[in-house]
């Protein structure tokens, strides 16, 4: 795998903007991993990251490469601050350059990148899985399958939001709290959107450790998909809010993803 260090200027950001990519390549290593590169269609994941992180982390804190090289996938980890995946009332429209600029960024850097949906995936940690469970549910003609890990999934209960941070940091994000609920970035607003739009939804994979303070929220949430009769997997296990869950979690997510069980 290639591993490359991304800087680009994002229009509707108007700022420059990290990424890490991982791109399959050919090696032929007397000591580590062997890999076959791909030069067409390669199918891609974008992999998101929590509050606190940035477009590093996953590299730093789990073995993603190593998980990636297995199935020839490239992985396109961008950094978005603090901003929730959201086009925030702060005027940093986040959520337009994760789901309409930075794809296009990315076929254009890197255009052996596949455009079909049913090569193209999400996942995230966290507030990342906001993020991609966002994506599945906004943007179902671009992704054949999100995945939420721990995820941040229920956002109108304001005494927990302001347990993490303070109401002005919501209120920059979402605007007014008692506004959140019924509205564009509450993921049960999006669920039934879709739901009425008769669009194909992608599969949805959702997990959680038991010992985790959002393990409720995965629960909800996998029932509301599940209810939609939409290809819904939640999954559980021993673990916390914390790097040996996702570390571990992730590559289930692959396998479950690119293998399709």
């Amino acid at each position: 795998m290639a591993f490359l260090q991304v800087n680009v200027y994002s229009n509707v950001l108007e700022m420059e903007v990290s990424m890490n990519v991982l791109l399959p390549q050919t090696t032929h290593k007397k000591i580590g991993t062997v890999t076959q590169g791909v030069t067409e269609d390669v199918p891609v994941l974008y992999l998101l990251h929590g509050m606190g992180g940035n477009h590093s982390v996953w590299e730093r804190r789990t073995s993603i490469e190593r998980y990636a090289s297995i199935y020839q996938l490239a992985v396109v980890m961008p950094s978005t601050d603090l901003g929730f995946y959201t086009d925030t009332t702060y005027d940093m429209n986040y959520w337009t350059f994760l789901s309409e600029e930075l794809p296009k960024i990315v076929h254009e850097l890197f255009p052996q990148i596949t455009y079909k949906r049913e090569k193209t995936y999400a996942a995230g940690l966290s507030m990342g899985g906001y993020g991609a469970l966002k994506l599945g549910l906004r943007k179902p003609e671009m992704f054949a399958a999100v995945a939420s890990l721990s995820g941040a999934l229920i956002l109108n209960n304001v005494d927990a939001l302001l347990t993490t941070r303070k109401a002005a940091y919501w209120e920059g994000i979402f605007g007014p709290l008692d506004q959140i609920k019924g509205s564009a970035n509450d993921p049960m607003t999006m669920v039934e959107e879709l739901a009425a739009s008769k669009d194909e939804a992608p599969r949805f994979f959702l997990a959680c450790g038991t010992e985790d303070f959002l393990y409720p929220a995965s629960q909800f949430m996998a029932a509301k998909l599940a209810e939609k009769d939409w290809a819904v997997t939640f999954e559980d296990g021993p673990g916390e809010h914390n790097w040996i869950f996702w570390d571990h979690w992730i590559q289930r997510v692959l396998e479950w993803m690119l293998k399709g069980n």
